[in-house]
């Protein structure tokens, strides 16, 4: 049934006044009201990339990444790329772990339409053994902008969300080998950019609802793990499965996992 206009008070994403602390959900939304005494904090916006697009970047990438932490499943890493002619985000458009999971499948056809492309780059449970997490992330990333690429061409600038540069290549994997210059866009590191900058903020909602996605999908081939429910992180319940089963074949297995002893003793269960 189609439904007309929202209220200003109703509209999904705005902040509505309720008792100090209190949650207050609004359309599909859900924000916290604010405390007596203090501002509400503004939204994601694009003035982040705009200054790097006028600095002569004709494409920038907003990039974050989800699943680091998770014990079992890939790690996941979005990109969502902006020129000047991008407009303001989608209403509602927030830091992924800001918003609960109807809010973030609310904001995807939106977001499907933002932008010059998108895309979500994964490395494996099995990658992220051989290589490490970093490097892991970094296969993710990569694999995401060759995505995005194929349809805009190469980003120029990324802009990444903390301190740590995770995308760019080492220039020298160790004191043996010889320093290979850097070759892929210039990062530009922000801490918080998943809170402030728009096109971060958005690559985080669209890698954290595939990542969900692909671990909900997963969860029937290892039910006792609940992955529908946890998304491979240590909840209560999966903790309890890694106990009593062992690790599955997609779970991190190289990682000193809670609950299981020596790795090489204990069956691959699921």
């Amino acid at each position: 049934m189609a439904r007309g206009p929202l209220g200003p008070a109703a509209q999904p994403g705005r902040h509505v006044r309720g008792r100090a602390g209190r949650v207050v959900t609004v359309g599909a939304a859900v924000s916290v009201a604010a405390r007596p005494g203090r501002t509400a904090r503004p939204g994601p916006h694009l003035r982040h990339e705009r200054v790097l697009l006028r600095t002569g970047a004709r494409l920038v990438a907003g990039m974050d990444e989800v699943g680091r932490g998770s014990l079992a499943g890939p790690v996941s890493v979005g990109v969502v790329v902006v020129d000047v002619s991008t407009r303001s985000a989608p209403r509602g458009v927030a830091d992924s772990k800001l918003l609960t999971p109807l809010a973030r499948t609310a904001l995807l056809p939106a977001l499907g339409r933002w932008g010059t492309a998108r895309a979500v780059g994964h490395a494996s449970a099995a990658e992220i053994d051989e290589i490490g997490i970093i490097a892991a992330l970094r296969l993710a990333g990569t694999r995401a902008l060759a995505a995005v690429a194929e349809r805009v061409g190469p980003v120029d600038v990324v802009l990444l969300d903390g301190s740590h540069d995770w995308l760019t290549p080492p220039a020298q994997a160790s004191l043996f080998d010889e320093v290979v210059a850097a070759d892929g866009p210039r990062v530009h590191m922000r801490v918080k950019a998943d809170r402030t900058c728009a096109s971060v903020a958005a690559a985080s909602v669209l890698a954290k609802c595939e990542r969900d996605a692909l671990m909900a999908a997963l969860a029937p081939e290892h039910p006792a793990y609940r992955w529908d429910e946890n998304k491979g992180y240590a909840s209560p319940d999966h903790l309890a499965a890694l106990a009593a089963h062992g690790p599955s074949v997609l779970h991190r297995r190289s990682w000193r996992l809670p609950g299981v002893g020596v790795l090489g003793d204990v069956p691959g269960g699921g």
